[in-house]
């Protein structure tokens, strides 16, 4: 059996704005991201089972019956969609009552490893650590924070 044109087009469209809403900042649109994506996935594994009779002994010819598991499939995958909406609907609601928008925001401990990462590999940097050159210890590479000196980074980061 040879699929329908309309059907791969659909979940083609789908599984693309799904895609895209999903790279999106909004968790509006993540959790619309969710959904085209649960509904694609669904009509993709529909799309590709042999059309039969009802699966019933006795009614039915064994050659002639239709496989359950795609439909027992998309029951567990309607429900699962369903879940993950709403969690993600519940984060988004409570990420409007906390800050008042449903946009992610950076994790602030990623952007420090990222500035780390961008000055170790800056040009111009001398081997010992120092982007000044006066061998003082105040621009370390080894993770400590800037300005902060050897026992501040020591100290766990709850305390501070």
């Amino acid at each position: 059996m040879t699929p329908n044109l309309v059907y791969v087009l659909t979940v083609g469209a789908l599984f693309a704005a799904g895609v895209t809403l999903l790279l999106e900042r909004s968790l509006t649109r993540i959790v619309m991201g969710v959904v085209l994506l649960g509904n694609g996935a669904n009509l993709l594994i529909l799309m590709g089972g042999r059309v039969g009779g009802p699966p019933i002994v006795g009614t039915t010819p064994e050659a002639d019956m239709s496989d359950p598991l795609p439909q027992a499939m998309v029951l567990t995958a309607i429900v699962i969609t369903l879940g993950m909406t709403a969690f993600l609907l519940a984060l988004a609601y409570r990420s409007w009552h906390l800050v008042g928008h449903d946009e992610v925001q950076d994790d602030v401990e990623d952007r420090r490893i990222m500035m780390l990462a961008d000055r170790d590999e800056g040009p111009g940097i001398a081997e010992t650590g120092d982007d000044d050159g006066e061998g003082d210890g105040a621009d370390r590479r080894d993770g400590d924070r800037a300005g902060e000196g050897p026992a501040a980074a020591a100290t766990p980061r709850r305390a501070r």
